[in-house]
């Protein structure tokens, strides 16, 4: 996107666009137009004289007038003398609030999880008790009359602010940072300017293109026309997963991750990157020490942790950090209007997905995939809870000035799974995390050192049926039919559980009272991961079967795993690759079958001459080019031939590769999991990513492909800015 004059296109806003936006002085983050916005708002509502805190005082009471009239009248438990003693009632206790807040969330800490849960309901009702019985004309009969008016004062808190603040997502942080301007952080060295990098999950670069020309992302768009930042486009590696793109980026290191999830031959085990214990492996066999966050930083709801000191509700590192996770949380939990926004918003976002499936099926939205009870929880999670801690949890490390964090929001990933990269739905949960850049600008004017903002997606997403849905068979039953064996399937949609459990084994306190019962639930939830093996026997009643209900049981010939629309095929018990000759010795029917079926675009397998990658009409030879017939990874782009050349020679490398079929009418992929919107193999816009960074930084002209390159590229503005001095990367020794 054309950005400024003489600078390269990108998109839609043209360089005379550009040239006509005037220049704007220069601010403390270096943005421009977008922090001298984002200082003048923050300066205003948070650098507030002393007296400005007793005005918001005010105003909180005021605001629980009105709920203290309604209790009066729907509960007969409760009853305030009139006239004036509600107001009195009201004031009373948002001051008892105010002092006992700061107890209540030490408690909840010291507690864990379990006690996060009790005093964020118990703690508001101890509030209004209290407060009783301070005043003389006020009756609470027992403690759950006290709970239901702690619940009405909350809810009509948070209404009458929403409608008095514009939204709640200012309130969010601005209790932080007023904490943070009466406590101000020192830092030893803030002539260096920190570095918040902000990963937008599965974002394709068409879709952010697209947002960004209509305005419907106005914090991103102000920074692109504004001039202060520019809009890129790079190609992650096959495969377009998290975790290969993450470990990529934070380590520098995408060789080992054939998948979002395979199988280890030397250990015969199935490893799942968003398992902590598996992730722990991972990196620890992966990484090099010298990682992107290695230089002070903080990795926050990630897979994998840069080689960071600190790290929270991180896969890789799921029992460190807890205690920082729990204090957020605490923070958030224990006023009212907190504890009801994360409610109230996870009752919106339930309502909303209950409605937005419905409508898709009356309307007969195609593609589409099946959207239960069980997703519309998970997307409760994603963007609602962890979307607010993952705002909060950044917004703390900022105020102590830490030098770069990472984090990564899943929202529009994890929508657009289930409903599609550009429904609407998918889209909103867009402009949300536009939304959090937003405050995280107010939150950097207030920060002891002057941060940039660096915006980038892992991956893309591609579109279309589902694999199972087109043929009437998944690939595992496929694979059954065709090699008249037993097969070992995973191909459940569970990358965004992950992120539940690393939530829910962050708050597991070890020490605390009920932590013991809480870690119990975390270890449970590893086990009951939805990523075990299930069992598809080759027989006739289960070769047409999409679902499955018995777990493997060991005895199985094949572990097939889908990937988005790349799946991955290995025959249990071996110890290295089996050749395409071997393959066709014992199971006659298997590559022929799958490379002559309408749903796959191309297999590989390894020949006697090399790795080749087989179509329905010809092959492709990788090691040197050669191609007989019609070039089955054409379709693909020109990547595609070096790309399946480097992971087909890998030692993780299945024994058969399966991508699926490239619609050349709607640019639409078949994934193998039962997804809508997916992502992991080649084909449509999963390996189109994107970044928006600084235009004032070191960043390549050329696209950047792959994510070890966009590693090297974000490590050098992390030099430029002065940090990871003396550090010796990799290759200058």
């Amino acid at each position: 996107m054309c950005v400024g004059p003489g600078m390269r296109c990108h998109g839609t806003v043209t360089a005379d666009e550009s040239a006509a936006i005037p220049p704007e002085p220069e601010s403390r983050t270096g943005d421009s137009s977008a922090a001298q916005v984002a200082g003048a708002l923050a300066r205003e509502s948070m650098r507030r004289p002393w007296y400005t805190y007793v005005v918001s005082y005010a105003v909180s009471a005021l605001l629980i007038v009105p709920a203290v009239w309604l209790c009066d009248w729907i509960l007969p438990g409760f009853h305030v003398a009139e006239p004036g003693w509600p107001v009195v009632f009201a004031a009373v206790m948002a001051l008892v609030g105010v002092v006992l807040q700061p107890v209540l969330v030490w408690a909840a800490v010291r507690l864990g999880w379990l006690g996060v849960l009790l005093l964020a309901f118990v703690g508001q009702a101890a509030v209004v008790l209290l407060t009783a019985a301070i005043l003389p004309h006020v009756t609470v009969d027992d403690f759950w009359t006290a709970f239901l008016v702690a619940v009405v004062v909350g809810l009509v808190s948070t209404v009458l602010g929403w409608f008095g603040s514009a939204g709640t997502e200012q309130v969010l942080v601005s209790r932080l940072v007023a904490s943070a301007q009466r406590r101000p952080t020192r830092v030893a060295d803030p002539e260096v300017e920190g570095v918040v990098f902000v990963q937008m999950d599965g974002v394709p670069f068409p879709v952010l293109q697209m947002a960004v020309t209509a305005g419907t992302v106005p914090t991103l768009t102000r920074w692109v026309r504004s001039g202060t930042h520019r809009l890129h486009e790079w190609t992650p590696k096959l495969p377009a997963t998290t975790p290969a793109s993450q470990m990529g980026i934070l380590h520098g290191v995408i060789d080992g991750i054939p998948a979002f999830r395979w199988y280890d031959r030397a250990n015969d085990r199935v490893l799942v990157a968003n398992k902590p214990a598996d992730a722990a492996v991972i990196e620890a066999d992966m990484t090099t020490g010298k990682g992107l966050l290695v230089d002070d930083g903080v990795s926050i709801s990630n897979l994998f942790t840069g080689d960071a000191p600190t790290a929270v509700l991180t896969m890789s590192r799921r029992a460190r950090g807890g205690e920082a996770a729990r204090q957020a949380v605490a923070q958030f939990v224990m006023s009212p209007a907190g504890l009801t926004r994360a409610l109230s918003r996870s009752v919106s976002e339930l309502t909303r997905d209950r409605f937005q499936t419905r409508r898709a099926i009356s309307r007969d939205v195609q593609p589409r995939c099946e959207r239960n009870w069980e997703t519309a929880l998970l997307r409760c999670v994603t963007n609602g809870a962890l979307r607010d801690l993952n705002t909060i949890l950044v917004s703390q490390h900022m105020l102590k000035g830490v030098r770069s964090i990472y984090v990564d929001f899943v929202d529009y990933d994890e929508i657009a799974h289930h409903a599609g990269i550009l429904r609407p739905e998918s889209l909103e949960a867009l402009e949300a995390v536009d939304g959090v850049l937003h405050q995280l600008e107010l939150v950097a004017s207030a920060a002891p050192r002057k941060y940039r903002f660096v915006i980038l997606s892992d991956h893309g997403q591609a579109q279309g049926a589902i694999f199972a849905d087109r043929y009437g068979e998944d690939l595992a039953s496929l694979v059954a039919r065709l090699a008249r064996s037993d097969v070992a399937s995973s191909d459940g949609s569970v990358e965004g559980w992950g992120r539940t459990r690393a939530l829910v084994g962050e708050l597991a306190s070890p020490d605390g009272v009920g932590g013991r019962a809480m870690q119990s639930a975390a270890n449970a939830m590893d086990k009951d991961d939805r990523n075990e093996p299930d069992a598809v026997a080759a027989t006739p009643a289960t070769r047409g079967a999409k679902g499955r209900t018995e777990p493997a049981t060991g005895d199985e010939t094949f572990h097939v795993f889908g990937s988005g629309n790349l799946g991955l095929i290995y025959v249990r018990g071996e110890k290295a690759q089996l050749t395409r000759r071997e393959l066709s010795e014992r199971y006659p029917g298997l590559v022929a079958g799958l490379a002559a079926h309408p749903g796959v675009g191309f297999v590989v397998v390894m020949d006697d001459d090399g790795p080749v990658a087989l179509g329905s009409d010809g092959w492709h030879r990788l090691d040197d080019g050669h191609v007989e017939g019609v070039d089955p990874l054409l379709p693909f782009g020109p990547y595609a031939p070096g790309f399946v050349h480097r992971v087909a020679h890998r030692p993780e490398a299945p024994d058969i590769y399966v991508n699926s079929l490239l619609d050349p009418g709607t640019d639409e992929v078949a994934a193998f999991e039962g997804l809508v919107g997916c992502h992991g193999g080649l084909g449509g816009w999963q390996d189109r990513a994107c970044a928006v960074v600084p235009v004032d930084v070191p960043f390549p002209e050329e696209r950047v492909v792959g994510a070890d390159a966009m590693h090297v590229a974000l490590r050098d503005i992390l030099r430029h800015l002065g940090h990871r001095q003396g550090i010796t990367e990799p290759g200058e020794e």
